[in-house]
């Protein structure tokens, strides 16, 4: 038997290793999207319904997250996703366009009930150091991006197979993580009484509300750019791998506010000017990536060229990213709040994210461009920083059902992780 700080550390690379698998499957798509569309004739309209697909999968079934949590536990229920998400990505390398829309579906199902599960499992059994595992799950979540998006066309051009190769290799990492919480998932204790009770009245809350709708909002800007900035930087004129460096670029400098913005965000009374700030950050980066010119500009704005909006736009991104999943847990007073707020901010967040890469496909096809676009991000973005202004204050999600002995907390909150408080 492993010593429990031996056995917590494990625990926390396992949950790393998990959240690495989380992004691979959209932002590995994004790169080959156009040898995609030239080998199958996939018109521009399913192009935009593929990078949509598994993101719709992450805002129906994030919603049942908690029931099946409280059905499984979170331990089996993980496997299980992790299962999913490993079959789906490795059918992808099967190259029928009906194979792609059904593996990608079939991923994203996993994708979206390992979402919410985590942050519960975190909350559960990281209470004391929310902030460092959040940073690390969230760093893990964007450097499985970035890997998709940076390796994917190397790895194509090294099979020498095409695109549906590149693809399904990222099933392997995915099968790693699934053997490595095997045993976790076996030796899982039983649910106990009560475990299943859900934490009802939370969807008439306004705090949960606001969180819900900047982590919706927030992954809008992000799956646009993820599933659509390649595309944008090749119709600019960048090579398939130099655009897809870009975008690895950006979203490994992802990793280095994904650590340091949970501690920052725990370490503040509120979060309400570093919502605002990574905001207004993010627009005015996403809108240099798809206007400003790619090389260096002369004279004292030199080193204003694509890699430094990219790197700026990552930072940006996540920093709203990994503040968003950081504020659900602050936001809750004990893991049950916690999955289930987890539940909702994910499962109607990212429907409405789902909104954003398909209305860039449209627009795309509509205009002939991706000009229009930006009228689109700067819409999003003025709702996204109403939403960070409310989602920041310190306040706890009230439910309107807590089991008895668990002390119902007063709305006015600190930002301490602890439940007693």
């Amino acid at each position: 038997m492993l010593p429990l700080v031996s056995r917590k550390f494990f625990l926390g690379v396992s949950i790393v290793l998990i959240a690495f698998n989380l992004r691979p499957v959209f932002s590995s798509l994004s790169v080959v999207l156009p040898e995609i569309v030239i080998s199958t004739g996939l018109s521009e309209t399913g192009a935009s319904a593929l990078t949509t697909l598994p993101v719709i999968c992450l805002g129906l079934f994030a919603m049942l997250a908690p029931w099946l949590g409280r059905l499984l536990g979170l331990e089996r229920a993980l496997l299980a996703c992790m299962v999913l998400i490993t079959a789906g990505t490795a059918l992808r390398g099967i190259g029928s366009v009906p194979v792609l829309f059904m593996a990608s579906a079939l991923a994203g199902v996993g994708i979206a009930v390992s979402n919410v599960l985590l942050s519960g499992l975190v909350k559960r059994d990281f209470a004391g150091r929310s902030a460092l595992m959040m940073g690390f799950y969230t760093m893990a979540v964007c450097g499985g991006a970035a890997g998709g998006a940076g390796l994917t066309v190397p790895i194509e051009h090294a099979l020498g197979g095409g695109w549906t190769g590149a693809l399904a290799v990222w099933a392997i990492p995915a099968a790693i993580g699934t053997l490595c919480w095997i045993p976790y998932a076996l030796s899982a204790k039983p649910l106990t009484a009560g475990a299943d009770h859900a934490a009802r009245g939370i969807w008439r809350d306004p705090v949960a509300w606001q969180v819900t709708l900047f982590m919706g909002l927030q992954s809008a800007l992000a799956y646009s750019m993820m599933g659509w900035l390649a595309p944008i930087l090749r119709e600019r004129g960048l090579s398939a791998e130099t655009a897809g460096f870009v975008v690895s670029v950006s979203v490994l400098a992802q990793l280095v506010t994904c650590l340091l913005v949970p501690a920052l965000a725990y370490r503040q009374r509120n979060q309400v000017g570093l919502a605002s700030g990574l905001v207004l950050l993010t627009i005015a980066t996403m809108l240099g990536c798809m206007f400003a010119p790619l090389g260096s500009a002369g004279g004292l704005l030199r080193i204003w060229n694509i890699w430094t909006w990219a790197i700026l736009l990552g930072l940006a991104q996540g920093g709203t990213f990994s503040l968003a999943l950081t504020l659900i847990v602050m936001r809750s007073p004990d893991a049950r709040v916690a999955a289930q707020l987890s539940g909702m901010a994910q499962g109607i967040g990212y429907l409405i994210a789902a909104c954003g890469p398909m209305l860039v496909g449209l627009l795309r096809a509509a205009t002939g461009s991706f000009s229009a676009s930006a009228f689109l991000f700067c819409g999003i973005g003025f709702a996204l920083l109403l939403a960070g202004i409310g989602a920041g204050r310190a306040r706890l999600v009230l439910p309107g059902s807590i089991p008895a002995g668990f002390p119902r907390p007063s709305r006015p909150s600190t930002t301490s992780p602890s439940p007693s408080r």
